[in-house]
């Protein structure tokens, strides 16, 4: 079994998030858990959502603005298996546009 990062991307500009309505809201939420609750022996963590964000690099820290909002880590049989667990997920369907990055996460070298 390998681990896998998903990254959850999303379109939506302030101004959309809320234009959603609290039935919409409501109704993502339950998919939401639907989903994880079909996959629950797979999810490893369920993540969290991403807010304030800061990029630090040699030349020193600076806030930033992406369009990444949260993250899972699955386990699954093989990268393609992970892309699956994904493929339904009610994220794709909040906003045109919504993605879902699925990165392998390999264990360090020497680890066992």
């Amino acid at each position: 079994m390998g681990r896998f990062l998903a990254l959850f991307h999303g379109a939506a500009d302030e101004a959309g998030k809320t234009d959603l309505t609290e039935q919409q809201q409501t109704e993502f939420i339950n998919a939401w858990a639907s989903w994880a609750q079909a996959n629950e022996k797979a999810i490893v963590d369920p993540g969290a959502s991403l807010n304030a964000k800061k990029l630090v690099t040699a030349q020193g820290v600076e806030d930033v603005t992406d369009s990444l909002t949260g993250y899972t880590i699955v386990e699954a049989g093989s990268h393609d298996e992970a892309v699956q667990i994904f493929s339904g997920h009610p994220h794709l369907g909040l906003f045109v546009g919504n993605s879902i990055a699925v990165l392998e996460c390999p264990p360090p070298p020497g680890a066992p």
